[in-house]
């Protein structure tokens, strides 16, 4: 009886072929998830703060928000924008450069704010993630009462959206036009967002940044380096205070 137990648990051992193949899958799987599904993206400045720091490297989902495809339909979790979601898009006013904000309004959604406090389709909303600077950054019409005040040169909106911006006022609010969004950083006084740039256009919409997998202490305005000098100069303090300047309790935290 024994014999006959010992003869069951016995497994077949795996051949080098099964194996290669086996690892082949596992490869194939993470490059085809790498490519096109997950992009790896960092935090270039201080807009999201405290929600995301300067030098928070994260992976963002590609998919969830992207129209919905035959074949990855049943697997993956598509969804529309939602009130609230972090997303990662490419900039309305600078080609090639990718933001991160939060969206405050989707299509359709009557927007302002009255002394810094954001009213959504006539309600004011609760927002827990937002900071204010305060000081320096001090009371601003335009950013603080948006768009009753008119905006000017001084208040750092492009010209596209100063032109722009008077189609979409009805009363005291702005509307959200057909696919499109709201977006503003979570470090509300310091924030160049909608206000500044105007709606993001979905089809600029990347994904959603899921989790922080590095966190490193990084100088404001380091994106902005061109200078190759700079950039090599910036990679060997990487190497030299990556134990003592990574911020290790940030490490897998979720982005909410």
């Amino acid at each position: 009886m024994a014999k006959k137990e010992d003869m069951q648990a016995e497994k077949p051992r795996e051949t080098t072929v099964e194996f290669l193949a086996s690892l082949a899958a596992v490869l194939v799987t993470g490059l085809f998830i790498i490519t096109f599904i997950v992009q790896a993206f960092e935090i270039p400045s201080s807009s999201m703060e405290n929600t995301l720091l300067i030098g928070d490297h994260v992976f963002v989902n590609r998919e969830q928000f992207a129209p919905r495809t035959r074949w990855l339909g049943p697997i993956l979790p598509y969804r529309q924008i939602h009130h609230g979601d972090i997303v990662v898009f490419l900039s309305p006013a600078e080609p090639g450069l990718y933001v991160v904000k939060r969206i405050i309004g989707i299509p359709g959604d009557r927007i302002h704010l009255r002394d810094a406090v954001v009213y959504r389709n006539g309600e004011k909303l609760d927002e827990p993630y937002v900071i204010h600077q305060g000081g320096e950054a001090g009371y601003n019409p335009y950013r603080d009462n948006f768009p009753a005040v008119p905006p000017s040169e001084m208040n750092n909106v492009t010209p596209d959206w100063e032109l722009a911006l008077p189609q979409h006022i009805q009363g005291d609010d702005i509307v959200v036009p057909p696919n499109s969004y709201f977006g503003m950083g979570d470090n509300r006084d310091v924030s160049l967002d909608s206000r500044y740039w105007g709606f993001i256009p979905q089809e600029n919409v990347i994904g959603r940044p899921m989790f922080i997998y590095w966190s490193f202490e990084t100088p404001a305005g380091q994106y902005l380096e061109r200078e190759f000098s700079q950039r090599v100069g910036f990679l060997v303090h990487v190497v030299v205070h990556f134990f003592d300047e990574t911020r290790w309790r940030r490490t897998f935290k979720v982005v909410q």
